[in-house]
Formats: C-alpha cells, sequence, structure tokens
C-alpha cells in the first residue's frame, strides 16, 4: 500500500509544515487539528485527507481512528499536537494551565497511539508479501511476511532539560519523552519503528504567542537579534525519519539552530569565526 500517515496538530507551525512535506515527497496524509477552517485551506493545497479532531476528547479520537481505517488506513503517525502555557513559577503556576498541557501534550498522545495502533499493525500485514512455502526450500529472511510502520512523537529540548520558568511545560514534555521510550520497549519484536524529535528553539506563528496569552511583543523577545529554527526546518528533518530505511529507528533527533547551544544559551547577533 502507498505510505499514508497521519499528523496530529496540523491546522499551523509545524503540523502544517509536516504534512506540507510530506505532500511534496509523495505521501498520502491524514490532517488531525480542531480547527476545521485552517485544515480545509491545508487539504485544499496539499491534497490531504483532513478530520476535525480534539486529540484530548478519548471518543472524538477513537472516531477518528476509524475514519482513518475506513479511509485507507495508515502506515505512520506523527504525534505534533502540544503546546505550553504560561512561564510561571511552580510556586505561582496555575494548575489549570498545568492540567491542558498534560491533556494535550501526554494524554492526546497516549489517545492517539492507542487508537491507531491497530491501524499500524493493519497496515504491516497488509504489506505482508505471500507466504513461501517452507517445504520447497525456499529461504526466508528477518523481515519476511511483514511490512513496516513508524510512530514518531515531536516532544522538545524542554523535556530533555529544564529551566526555570518551565514547570508545567518540562514536566509535559518529559513525560512525553518518557512515554516514547516505552512504548517503543513495549513494541519491541513488532515491525514498528518508535521515533522522536525534540527541537529547541522554533519561531512559528502561534506557539509562544500562545504561550504567552496573546503578548505579541513578549512573544517576540525569545527570537530577537538570532537566527530560530523555522517550522519547515522542523518538517524536513521528521520526515526525513521517515525517509530512512524502515529498519534504522532513530530513537531521539535533538535539533537546534547552530546559534543555541543549550536551553540556557543562545548566541544573539552575527556568527563569526574566531
Amino acid at each position: 500500500m502507498a505510505q499514508r500517515v497521519v499528523v496530529t496538530g496540523a491546522s499551523s507551525g509545524i503540523g502544517a509544515a509536516t504534512v506540507r512535506r510530506f505532500a511534496e515527497l509523495g505521501y498520502e496524509t491524514v490532517a488531525v487539528a480542531r480547527r476545521e477552517d485552517r485544515l480545509r485551506e491545508l487539504a485544499a493545497e496539499t491534497g490531504a485527507h483532513v478530520i476535525q479532531c480534539d486529540v484530548t476528547d478519548e471518543a472524538a479520537v477513537a472516531r477518528m481512528a476509524e475514519e482513518v481505517r475506513a479511509t485507507g488506513g495508515a502506515s505512520g503517525l506523527v504525534n505534533n499536537a502540544g503546546g505550553a502555557l504560561g512561564t510561571d513559577s511552580v510556586e505561582t503556576a496555575l494548575n489549570d494551565d498545568w492540567r491542558r498541557m498534560f491533556e494535550v501534550n501526554v494524554i492526546g498522545l497516549r489517545n492517539v497511539t492507542a487508537a491507531l495502533l491497530p491501524v499500524l499493525r493493519e497496515s504491516t500485514r497488509a504489506a505482508a508479501p505471500a507466504q513461501p512455502d517452507a517445504s520447497a526450500g525456499a529461504a526466508t529472511g528477518v523481515d519476511a511476511g511483514h511490512g513496516w510502520a513508524s510512530i514518531l512523537n515531536l516532544t522538545s529540548t524542554a523535556g530533555l532539560a529544564s529551566y526555570p520558568g518551565g514547570g508545567g511545560y518540562n514536566a509535559a514534555k518529559y513525560a512525553a519523552h518518557a512515554v516514547t521510550e516505552v512504548l517503543r520497549l513495549e513494541l519491541a519484536g513488532e515491525p514498528i519503528r518508535v521515533m522522536e524529535v525534540a527541537p529547541g528553539l522554533v519561531h512559528t506563528e502561534e506557539f509562544t504567542l500562545n504561550r504567552l496569552r496573546g503578548d505579541a511583543a513578549a512573544a517576540s523577545i525569545p527570537y530577537e537579534n538570532v537566527t530560530p529554527l523555522t517550522a519547515e526546518d522542523v518538517a524536513r528533518v521528521l520526515v526525513g525519519a521517515f525517509e530512512q530505511p524502515p529498519h534504522v529507528n532513530q530513537d531521539l533527533i535533538v535539533l537546534r539552530p547552530v546559534a543555541q547551544s543549550s536551553v540556557f544559551h543562545v548566541h544573539r547577533g552575527p556568527l563569526a569565526a574566531k
């Protein structure tokens, strides 16, 4: 079957860029997000099959998975839906913000993964070649009898190193990183690779603006006098992981702009040799 990939959080930013990149390379895509108007625009641009769905709603996710199955299945999943709220300290943070971050970044990831794993397994069986007659002495390799499926979770360097004001976002992304590692262990022995991309400083139209509750002036500060990653940069690397031979599992890809050497250090100004 043709490779078909489900991308969550596809209405903007890295999710939309990922759908576009997959489409450029000839993949069929299923774009999943809450905002139906944005999805319709993306469908018109890329030909993606779109499904309006809130990943934190388990019943809606189950319906989404059934639609994916009914319209052609899928051999790949990108868990991109996520987000941050606030930069408050642990002492002053709002529990509602933490709940929302865990719901989207962790529970949403689990909802989608659990609902689509049976669909991904179906794709590995659908791609299986006819089995040779063992009595005829035909040689069989370890990969005979199945196709491959891929899951890639988009996390963050905030899930690998903490910083003041990270609070609930650090906790949620550390959890998403841990879930990814657990899933890889639980799927050991199946032809399903589990990958993770953890970007650092990325400038998209909504992430920091949403985190800072619409304060455009404050949202521009992290990107001043520096060249950050773009959504398209991340999408190229993310889709590149799917382009590797199917037995190659890129467990964790950490992606930062050259000017950012850690979550604590961003060089602002021109880059020049010493």
